[in-house]
């Protein structure tokens, strides 16, 4: 079986979000869920991708599934782009891919150009006083605070400014029992020039990641957050983590479409 590592919402080798990609053979049905997690583990990424084919003529081609070395989860962007990146070079699949997930049936539309846009659910905003204890957990004062729904489930909380956001270091135990995945801190680009309009860090601690390099559906937050401000449905986010990594966003009401690029940088065989 072949396994591949694929560097998502980037294009460079050893940036963005690394993602573990399994395309499996069998159409009826995944393999048992602790191997599914044991594989994630062994890979030990923020997420690995498990596919395989569903049956023609339904509503989706490939069923998908995500997991983080600790726990499956409901929804990820960069694992996403990086399976659907993997399904178009390899000649898998043509057009674009019907992904059948936990969040609803989500596509992704492979360009000319490499880069591949994602069509998600725009996650519900919904203003929330900022917790105790907050400040103190994060390492910086929240400005606003927003829970994000069930399927992101994150706390989205805006800070003063750029260097804030970059110079984060937050107490990450204090900060796990503040949401239910973690904690998506934001704040306006200083320079619009480089090339984004805002910037973000994400922090996931309960699900086994500390700090997630680039975040497909925290931007599915961050989208109508920042658009709602700045008046216009298309933006560039930058993820400010060590490896970094950009998200175009567009809001389209219910669905926000994300568009990176991705890199295949580890391919192989899994033994076990």
């Amino acid at each position: 079986m072949r396994i591949r590592i694929v560097d998502a919402f980037t294009d460079r080798p050893f940036s963005g979000n690394p993602a573990g990609v399994l395309l499996l053979e069998e159409a009826d049905a995944f393999p048992d869920d602790a191997w599914l997690q044991n594989v994630a583990l062994e890979v030990n990424h923020a997420e690995t991708a498990f596919a395989h084919p569903l049956p023609e003529g339904g509503e989706a081609d490939w069923a998908l599934r995500w997991f983080t070395p600790a726990a499956e989860v409901a929804m990820c962007g960069h694992a996403t782009l990086a399976t659907a990146h993997v399904l178009h070079t390899t000649g898998t699949q043509e057009g674009p891919v019907r992904f059948a997930t936990r969040s609803g049936v989500l596509v992704a539309t492979s360009a000319d150009d490499g880069s591949v846009t994602l069509d998600f659910p725009t996650a519900p905003l919904t203003p929330v006083d900022v917790p105790d204890g907050l400040t103190e957990a994060l390492g910086a004062e929240p400005l606003t605070a927003f829970d994000t729904g069930p399927n992101v489930g994150d706390l989205l909380v805006e800070v003063a400014d750029e260097k804030t956001v970059r110079g984060l270091r937050p107490d990450l135990k204090a900060l796990a029992t503040h949401s239910e995945r973690g904690v998506i801190a934001t704040a306006l680009a200083e320079d619009p020039a480089r090339g984004y309009d805002f910037v973000s860090r994400c922090f996931f601690p309960n699900v086994g990641i500390d700090e997630d390099p680039v975040t497909g559906s925290a931007h599915t937050a961050l989208a109508p957050f920042w658009s709602e401000r700045l008046g216009r449905p298309g933006l560039t986010g930058l993820q400010a983590s060590p490896r970094s990594g950009r998200v175009r966003t567009e809001l389209r009401g219910d669905r926000t479409l994300l568009t990176g690029r991705a890199v295949t940088v580890i391919e192989g065989e899994l033994l076990a």
